[in-house]
C-alpha cells in the first residue's frame, strides 16, 4: 500500500540509511536543528544534477541547517554522484531490496505512480521537507522545479532556524514589562501633589470668609 505524503506538523518517518561513504545516518542523528531532507529520482541526471549542485553551491549559507539528500540509488552510485560533483552533504541510499520498493522513499509518500511518454511506472516524484528541531514537518515542496528551489528552501529554511532565538530575544522584553509598576507610585506622588494643592486653597478660602467676617462685626 503506498503511503500519503507527509503534512505540516506530522512527525517525520524515523530512518536510517548509509550514505556515500557507507556511514549509517538516522534522523534522529539530526535531532535539535532543521534538516533539509529532499528526494530526488535519480543519480547524474539533468534535473537531480543541477538540484544537488544548487544546494552544493548554497550549503555554506545554511548556517545551523542540515541538508541531505535521498534517492533508491546504491552507495557506489552515490559515491560516483558525489565524487563527480563535489557534493559535500549526506546523500542517503534508500536501495531497495530485490522485488521491493525503497522503504524510506515509500514511508514519506514520495514513491509513486509516474507517466512517460504514455508509460506508467513507479518511481520518486521530486519533494522536499523542511523538517523542525523537534522532528515534525515544518514545511514540504511537491513535484519540485529545480530552478529557484535551493534558494526558496534556503530562505524557508532561515526563517525556521531563527525561530528559537526570536523566542529567546522576546524574553527580555517580557521581563522589563514586569518592572513596569514602578511607574505607579510616580503618579500616585503627583496625585497627593494635588491633593495638598487643593488643600491649600481650601485653607486660603477659608482664612479670607473669616476676615470678611471679623471686619463686619
Amino acid at each position: 500500500m503506498q503511503a500519503g505524503l507527509i503534512d505540516s506538523g506530522t512527525a517525520a518517518p524515523a530512518f536510517v540509511l548509509p550514505d556515500q561513504s557507507g556511514t549509517t545516518r538516522a534522523l534522529a542523528d539530526y535531532a535539535g536543528a532543521p534538516l533539509v531532507l529532499y528526494f530526488y529520482p535519480k543519480d547524474d541526471t539533468t534535473a537531480c544534477t543541477e538540484e544537488a549542485c544548487a544546494f552544493g553551491e548554497l550549503l555554506p549559507k545554511f548556517k545551523g541547517v542540515q541538508v541531505v539528500g535521498i534517492s533508491p540509488d546504491s552507495v557506489k552510485s552515490h559515491a560516483k554522484f558525489a565524487a563527480k560533483y563535489k557534493l559535500s552533504f549526506p546523500l542517503l541510499a534508500d536501495e531497495p531490496p530485490a522485488g521491493g520498493v525503497p522503504q524510506v522513499c515509500t514511508a514519506f509518500g514520495v514513491w509513486q505512480e509516474k507517466s512517460m511518454y504514455g508509460k506508467k511506472y513507479m518511481g520518486v516524484v521530486r519533494t522536499t521537507y523542511l523538517i523542525g528541531p523537534d522532528g515534525t514537518v515544518a514545511q514540504r515542496w511537491d513535484k519540485v522545479k529545480v530552478a529557484g528551489h535551493a534558494e526558496e528552501v534556503l530562505a524557508a529554511a532561515k526563517t525556521l532556524a531563527s525561530g528559537a532565538s526570536i523566542t529567546s530575544r522576546a524574553e527580555p522584553a517580557a521581563k522589563s514589562g514586569a518592572n513596569a509598576p514602578s511607574a505607579a507610585p510616580k503618579k500616585a506622588t503627583r496625585r497627593k501633589a494635588v491633593v495638598k494643592r487643593g488643600s491649600s486653597k481650601s485653607a486660603t478660602s477659608s482664612r479670607r470668609v473669616t476676615k470678611k467676617k471679623a471686619s463686619r462685626r
